[in-house]
C-alpha cells in the first residue's frame, strides 16, 4: 500500500507541477512532534518548525545567493550540478522565486519531524542524560555476556559519547593485547580526545616497520553515521583478528589509529541541544568583534588555508588562523610527537553524506596528486569492495569538484584531506557515507549495520593495496 501510494503521489506531483518531496510518509510508529509536549521533545525542536530541505540546480550565484541569506548548503551534488538547501520554506520559496526555479525536489518536506525521528525512541522518555546513562547501562549489561552480544546491542542505535567511552574501554579490556585507548588532550568544553590504536603484536615486524592508515570520523557533528561507521569497522577488524588467521597475518603487518569521535564538543551539542550542528564548540571572535561558536574543523588545517569568506558565525568559518580550532592542535601535536614511530601510509575520512569517495586535492582543481592514476584506480577498487559487499553505488571525484570550487573559491581550503595527503600519507581519501539525499544527514538508525559493513569492506581493500604496495 505505501509504495501504492508513493507512486499516486508522484504521478500527482507530476501532473499538477509541484515539487516532489522525497520525504512525504514519516515513520507511521512515530507520534508527530506537535502531537507531543515539548518536554517530550529529545532537544528544542522549534528552531526546524516550517523548516524544509530542497534539492535545485546549482550555479555560482545560486550558491552567493544561500550563503548571503542564511541558507543552510547540506550537499553539493556535482555530476547533477544540483545542491541541497535547508531552509523557512517562505525563505526557500523566496529564492525559488528569485532564480524563477519550478522543479525544486523537496528532500525533506518536515525537518522537525525528521529530526526527531533522528533520535532513539528511548529518549523522549526522559532527560539526554538519563538516556545517556541508561544507553552505557545497556552496552554494559550486554557484555556480561560477550562482545559480540554487545555490539548486537550498541550497534542498534546511534550513541552518545557516554556509551562510545563505554564501548572503547569494552574494547580495550576484551583485547588487551592489541587494543590500546589514549587520551591526547582535553577539548575546549574539557572533554577527553581520543585516539583508539590498534596493534597486533608479532615479534617479526618491529613497530617502525609497520604501515599506519588513520581512520577518522565525526569531524563534523552532526553526521552521526560517520562515527558509527568508524566504530563499526574497528569492530568488525577485532572480529576478523579472532577468527581468520589469514587476516590475523595481514593485520599484523599495519598498525591503526583511529579517531571515532574527532569532534567531540560538537557531537555532542548534537545530541542535547542542535542535531545539526556541524561546528566545534569553542568561542570565537571575528575581526570586527562579532562573537559566534564554533570553527569549521575541516577547513581549520594548515594547507592551503584562507580566511572563510562568510564571516565569523558562518557555517564553514574557519578560524582567525590554521590549526585554530582545538582538536587540530592536539592531533597535530600528537602526530608531530609520535611520528617516529608511525609510518603513516593511508588516511581515509569518513563523513556523510553523497556516497562519494573524494581524492586530493580539495583545494585546487590545477593541481595534479602525484599518483593520481594510481589514486584514482584505488578509489574505484574501494568503491568495488562496497557495492560488492552491499550492492551501493559511491561516485569517485576529485574533492575540488565535489566542493565546487569553480564557483566560489575558497571552499576547499584547510581541509583534512590535503593536510594528512600532503604532509603525513601517501594514499587519502575523504569518503562520503550514505544516503544520497533522501534523509541526507539524518540517517535512521536502521543503516547504521549496513552502512558500517560496506565500509569495512571498503577499508579492507584499502588496506591490503597499502600491504601490496612500495614507495
Amino acid at each position: 500500500m505505501k509504495v501504492y501510494k508513493l507512486a499516486l503521489f508522484t504521478a500527482l506531483a507530476a501532473a499538477i507541477q509541484i515539487p516532489i518531496s522525497l520525504n512525504v510518509f514519516r515513520d507511521p510508529e512515530r507520534p508527530h512532534f506537535s502531537t507531543l509536549e515539548e518536554s517530550l521533545w529529545p532537544i528544542d525542536l522549534n528552531p526546524y518548525i516550517n523548516q524544509v530541505v530542497v534539492r535545485i540546480s546549482s550555479s555560482g550565484d545560486v550558491i552567493k545567493y544561500l550563503r548571503s541569506h542564511g541558507l543552510n548548503i547540506w550537499a553539493k551534488n556535482p555530476s547533477e550540478r544540483t545542491v541541497d538547501v535547508q531552509g523557512h520554506e517562505s525563505d526557500i520559496k523566496n529564492m525559488l522565486a528569485h532564480f524563477e526555479i519550478s522543479d525544486a525536489n523537496y528532500i525533506i518536506h518536515d525537518l522537525a519531524q525528521t529530526v526527531l525521528e533522528s533520535y532513539p525512541e528511548k529518549l523522549k522518555q526522559g532527560s539526554f542524560q538519563t538516556f545517556a546513562e541508561s544507553s552505557f547501562d545497556e552496552v554494559t549489561a550486554a557484555a556480561e555476556d560477550s562482545i559480540h552480544a554487545a555490539a548486537e546491542v550498541f550497534f542498534k542505535l546511534y550513541r552518545p559519547l557516554l556509551s562510545i567511552d563505554a564501548w572503547l574501554k569494552l574494547l580495550e579490556e576484551t583485547y588487551p593485547d592489541v587494543v590500546t585507548t589514549e587520551v591526547i588532550g582535553k577539548t575546549y568544553e574539557e572533554r577527553d580526545f581520543k585516539v583508539l590504536h590498534v596493534l597486533i603484536p608479532d615479534s617479526d615486524i618491529p613497530h617502525d616497520e609497520k604501515r599506519t592508515i588513520v581512520i577518522t570520523g565525526g569531524v563534523h557533528a552532526r553526521e552521526w553515521i560517520s562515527v558509527s561507521s568508524t566504530l563499526y569497522t574497528i569492530y568488525e577488524m577485532l572480529n576478523v583478528y579472532e577468527n581468520s588467521p589469514e587476516r590475523w597475518k595481514e593485520l599484523a603487518k599495519l598498525d591503526f589509529l583511529f579517531i571515532p569521535v574527532l569532534n567531540p564538543d560538537g557531537y555532542e551539542y548534537s545530541w542535547n541541544s542542535d542535531r545539526l550542528w556541524r561546528k566545534n564548540r569553542q568561542q570565537v571572535e571575528g575581526g570586527d568583534g562579532a562573537r559566534c561558536m564554533g570553527i569549521d574543523i575541516d577547513h581549520s588545517f594548515d594547507y592551503h588555508w584562507t580566511q572563510s569568506s562568510d564571516g565569523v558565525c558562518g557555517e564553514e568559518y574557519s578560524g582567525q588562523a590554521p590549526f585554530e580550532a582545538y582538536e587540530l592542535k592536539i592531533w597535530d601535536e600528537y602526530l608531530n610527537s609520535t611520528n617516529v614511530n608511525h609510518n603513516i601510509w593511508g588516511y581515509i575520512d569518513l563523513h556523510s553524506y553523497s556516497q562519494e569517495i573524494l581524492y586530493p586535492y580539495a583545494y585546487s582543481c590545477n593541481e595534479t596528486p602525484r599518483d593520481e592514476e594510481n589514486l584514482i584506480e584505488l578509489a574505484y577498487g574501494i568503491t568495488k569492495a562496497i557495492r560488492l559487499t552491499s550492492g551501493k553505488s559511491y561516485s569517485v571525484l576529485p574533492a575540488c569538484v565535489d566542493r565546487d570550487l569553480d564557483l566560489i573559491p575558497d571552499l576547499g581550503s584547510g581541509s583534512a584531506l590535503d593536510f594528512m595527503y600532503h604532509h603525513r600519507a601517501y594514499w587519502a581519501y575523504q569518503v562520503k557515507l550514505r544516503d544520497s539525499g533522501a534523509h541526507g544527514f539524518l540517517l535512521p538508525d536502521k543503516y547504521i549495520q549496513p552502512v558500517g559493513e560496506e565500509i569495512a569492506a571498503g577499508i579492507r581493500f584499502f588496506s591490503r593495496f597499502i600491504l601490496s604496495e612500495d614507495r
